[in-house]
């Protein structure tokens, strides 16, 4: 299983617009075979923020993923949102369990 783990910041003005962009590749992306969880938040105290958390059965089902027409569609939309930093990681997990288990 793969997990990955973004922090993206964008231009404050383009919150609302981002959000809405979210929504919708979120809802397209559930739908992916092989998507276990794909979750977008917001910052709640800084409106530039926004963090990405995403798991996935596989590296196919995640390359499947990038290659999704919703997906070159929020790329194309997320460029016009101002950018200015982006802090992406990957982690093959193993093991699931409970915390504490």
């Amino acid at each position: 299983m793969l997990v990955i783990s973004v922090r993206i910041r964008i231009d404050p003005a383009s919150r609302d617009a981002a959000i809405a962009a979210a929504k919708q590749v979120m809802a397209e992306t559930h739908k992916e075979s092989g998507c276990n969880e794909y979750v977008f938040t917001a910052d709640f105290d800084d409106p530039g923020v926004f963090r990405v958390f995403e798991e996935w059965e596989s590296a196919e089902a995640l390359a499947a993923h990038f290659k999704a027409p919703h997906m070159a569609t929020f790329q194309k939309a997320m460029g016009g949102f101002g950018i200015s930093e982006m802090d992406a990681h990957q982690y093959t997990v193993t093991e699931k369990g409970a915390i504490g288990s």
